[in-house]
């Protein structure tokens, strides 16, 4: 009987094994690094996982690659446009801002209004229902959360994930900080509905040039008063968009017995979640109120977006690679108001005993407008709404929180 060749040596010792040859491998430890031909994700690079030299190229090209159509009265800014915006504030100088639509699946939607004040650091304020677009609102107040301060980078992103929901840009462009006046207000500092919006009482004036910090001679720059403004706590704020209206301006201002709202631990209740709401002074029956209904603004709760945070993070409140030298406090409650006098508004005389503001004889002011939420709101630069933002990045079935509704009278 013939043994075939394969069967025809000896049992012992055993043959060595071949070693299997890897094309591009020196080393078993080499598989494990990182492959400089692969991409990072959006989020890895949102999340700080991964790193990058040229954020703005990267971004560029994902957003390019994420355009959608839509109808012509929908506001937009082309990606060539939105890059040289961005470039050319990417300097000391720059005074560029973002608000982002977030679509959080803890913190619900809100709209983070994100102003830069140095070449790599942004300010960073929370705005539950989004910025004021009608000046004869009963809710014509907002409040406006301070939250981490964030890298200049992160006014380019649209990204998404199930963990941090979704990410768009609602509006982008530049800013302007108005001077802060002296006149008629009521002592609460807020103004009147019978004198203008940038009127103010001589307390506030003498209040202003107590913490007002030493200023150097020369040119001011805008993110200069910026700075200047926020650590005075009164920022009147003219911001140059592309959907926000013509000369649209706001006044945010810290008040007297601020809110600094820590991470609490939540517990179970039987009882009704009671309604709070913060009433300012005026000289008329009719006055402005922050409605503080909303979960997300009630005193008790915080609008923390953030999970995985180290602890220099949070001793910093910057996250890694901004700078918060300007002394931003992480959850400090401030308050914003359409400045309807900047914005081009005129009180209309024959409107009886009832202000009613109307845009001026020379057609300044703007048309109302709403903020209507992520089933809605579309990004400036994709035209994508925050749904399209998540499929693209392969979020699918993503559920966020119940129950948002924007400001309607």
């Amino acid at each position: 009987m013939n043994v075939p060749a394969s069967l025809a040596r000896d049992i012992s010792p055993p043959q060595p094994l071949k070693r299997r040859r890897t094309a591009g491998i020196s080393s078993p430890a080499a598989a494990y690094l990182p492959n400089p031909n692969i991409e990072p994700t959006i989020v890895a690079i949102e999340a700080g996982k991964a790193k990058i030299d040229d954020h703005l190229s990267y971004f560029k090209n994902h957003l390019a690659k994420s355009h959608r159509q839509t109808p012509a009265d929908v506001a937009r800014l082309s990606i060539s446009d939105f890059a040289t915006l961005y470039h050319g504030n990417e300097n000391e100088h720059g005074r560029h801002f973002v608000i982002h639509q977030h679509n959080h699946p803890r913190a619900g939607v809100h709209y983070d209004l994100r102003l830069q004040f140095s070449k790599t650091s942004s300010m960073s304020f929370a705005v539950p229902k989004g910025l004021p677009g009608n000046p004869n609102s009963k809710s014509i107040g907002r409040m406006a959360i301070e939250t981490r301060v964030h890298n200049y980078w992160n006014h380019l992103i649209e990204s998404a994930s199930s963990k941090t929901g979704s990410l768009l840009i609602w509006d982008t462009g530049t800013y302007e900080v108005l001077p802060r006046k002296t006149g008629g207000r009521n002592r609460k500092g807020m103004p009147s509905p019978q004198t203008t919006d940038d009127e103010e009482t001589e307390l506030d004036s003498d209040e202003e040039t107590s913490r007002k910090p030493t200023r150097t001679t020369g040119i001011e720059h805008e993110n200069d008063k910026l700075i200047t403004a926020f650590q005075t706590r009164y920022i009147r704020l003219r911001l140059h968009g592309t959907r926000l209206p013509k000369n649209y301006t706001i006044v945010m201002r810290l008040p007297t017995n601020e809110i600094i709202q820590h991470p609490t631990v939540r517990r179970k209740s039987r009882h009704k979640p009671l309604v709070h709401k913060i009433k300012l002074q005026s000289d008329s029956e009719a006055e402005d109120q922050v409605d503080l209904q909303n979960p997300m603004s009630v005193p008790g709760e915080e609008i923390d977006t953030d999970t995985d945070e180290d602890v220099q993070t949070r001793a910093t409140n910057a996250y890694p690679g901004s700078t918060n030298d300007i002394g931003s406090i992480h959850q400090r409650h401030w308050f914003m108001q359409l400045d309807r006098q900047n914005s081009g508004f005129v009180v209309d005389d024959t409107s009886g005993g009832k202000v009613k503001w109307v845009r001026g004889p020379d057609g300044s002011g703007f048309e109302p407008f709403l903020v209507r939420g992520r089933d809605y709101e579309r990004s400036v630069v994709t035209g994508r709404l925050a749904r399209e933002v998540e499929s693209d990045q392969g979020v699918y079935n993503f559920v966020g929180r119940a129950g948002w509704m924007g400001i309607e009278h």
